[in-house]
């Protein structure tokens, strides 16, 4: 059994600090794989080692295979931990991190292309008898070709990246005039986040709900589910706000798509972290994708059942983690985390880049922090705009979602515009409160920006002082149009 004394981190933001902790909990020392825009964050602070791998741009940087390899060997690492998004669903990646010497903090390569390539993993699930939406998920990647089989499959289709999520490579065709643009877009998306063109079709289900299940296999390939999320508020396909457990499921609904998780996670010998989405609608659910990787909404996982996900794949990755089959885990209370991002509500969800000022998060029980920036952090315009994630605990849904709603408040974000108001308005939505919203929630009763609050005179004047005082004062503000306010998303 292998224990590891440095880990390189080949991420950003705050995954980053939460492996950082994770390690810094087990006495391992840390090297942050960096690109030349993130030298100002929270993670390169905390790091025992830091090594820029390159520019800013993903492909120079964070999608370099070799940079982070060389890079983890220059940091005297023994292991590579990916974190979520970039080159973490990257089997190519993975492969290589091995032939190095290293060990990849994940499944292996061969887990990583039957069950996190999309397609494949579709196949996979076929042979084991999952339920699967109508889709196509062939090699002729021809435009041409693709637009016959969504008109063959019916309008509205999805047209999704294979190799990737998150929302990136994913777009919905309403019908064949706008086919063409929207197929080509996606795989254009492909190829920039996750170094695939590669894209599959989906029949759109228009009232579903997002249901994701936490597997984990240990370090004999023992699978277990660590149970259920609700994802089904999103936006343009991107989780928003994620809770643990589900309030849509059933007790034997939960065990069946527990089951289906499980078996589709053993099929593809399965170790580490991994997560088994699910669509649900009319009491039928469908298996969407698995994530191959740790996901940004594990926490509200970690809270219900009081485990440490990070810390279990760095075990594992050891061969030190086996399931105890004397444990029987039940959720306790209910989990909610949302996503703060760097954005305007009142303009649509620009993001809005810039110097942050004065950062207050509300200390207090079962409050929990997830966040990469600190005051006089940069915000830039090259990356997820997302600054934090907040995540809160209570002994029932309810009080779970007036506890989120009071935290949110208390919150203070100076400097940047953030998107608090708006996950507010949700939170107080009747149909999020009732727990019977579906994939097409914000598209339904938020497909506007919000409605920009009045100012005073006197909230006018503070403002502007405040800005004036991040800038650095009179004599140091500058006469160009620098201000976060009137900065638009140019991301790469």
């Amino acid at each position: 059994m292998k224990k590891f004394t440095r880990i390189a981190i080949a991420n950003r933001g705050e995954v980053a600090v939460r492996i950082i902790k994770a390690c810094e909990e087990m006495g391992i020392e840390t090297v942050l794989l960096h690109s030349e825009a993130d030298i100002n964050s929270r993670a390169f602070r905390m790091a025992t080692k830091t090594i820029c791998i390159g520019p800013a741009p993903t492909a120079e940087s964070y999608l370099n295979i070799q940079a982070n390899i060389n890079g983890a060997l220059a940091g005297g690492a023994q292991a590579i931990h990916p974190g979520f998004g970039f080159l973490s669903e990257n089997a190519d990646f993975a492969e290589a991190v091995g032939k190095a010497g290293l060990t990849f903090i994940g499944p292996s390569p061969e887990a990583i292309r039957a069950l996190g390539d999309k397609v494949h993993c579709k196949e996979l699930a076929k042979q084991a008898g999952l339920p699967l939406v109508p889709g196509y998920q062939g090699e002729n990647q021809d435009v041409e070709h693709l637009i016959q089989q969504a008109e063959k499959i019916g309008y509205p289709v999805i047209v999704k990246a294979a190799a990737g999520g998150g929302g990136r490579g994913m777009k919905l065709l309403k019908s064949s005039t706008d086919a063409r643009e929207l197929i080509e877009s996606a795989q254009r998306e492909g190829q920039s986040a996750f170094g695939s063109p590669k894209v599959f079709l989906e029949k759109y289900l228009d009232r579903a709900k997002h249901i994701e299940f936490q597997v984990f296999g240990d370090s004999t390939g023992n699978v277990q589910h660590f149970f259920d999320r609700e994802c089904s508020v999103q936006r343009r396909h991107q989780k928003i706000i994620e809770e643990a457990t589900s309030p849509s499921l059933t007790d034997e609904l939960r065990r069946r798509m527990g089951e289906a998780a499980c078996a589709i996670a053993t099929l593809g010998k399965y170790k580490g972290a991994g997560t088994v989405e699910f669509l649900l609608q009319d009491g039928e659910f469908y298996l969407l994708e698995v994530n191959t990787r740790l996901q940004v909404e594990h926490p509200v996982t970690e809270e219900v059942l009081g485990v440490d996900l990070v810390k279990m794949q760095i075990l594992t990755a050891q061969g030190d983690y086996v399931h105890d089959a004397k444990q029987i885990r039940v959720p306790r209370g209910h989990s909610i985390e949302c996503r703060i991002y760097a954005e305007n509500p009142f303009l649509g969800g620009v993001p809005s880049t810039g110097l942050l000022g004065h950062v207050e998060w509300p200390e207090g029980p079962g409050r929990r922090y997830e966040y990469g920036f600190d005051a006089n952090d940069t915000i830039t315009p090259f990356y997820d705009p997302m600054i934090a994630k907040v995540i809160v605990w209570d002994e029932s849904r309810p009080r779970a979602i007036q506890k989120m709603i009071r935290v949110l408040k208390d919150s203070v974000v100076f400097g940047v515009h953030t998107n608090i108001p708006y996950l507010i308005e949700i939170l107080s939505h009747k149909e999020f409160v009732m727990g019977t919203m579906t994939t097409r929630f914000i598209e339904t009763y938020f497909g506007e920006s919000l409605k920009e609050p009045t100012l005073t005179d006197i909230e006018k004047t503070v403002a502007a002082g405040a800005l004036l005082q991040l800038r650095g004062g009179a004599n140091g503000a500058s006469t160009t149009s620098s201000s976060p306010w009137a900065s638009y998303w140019r991301g790469i």
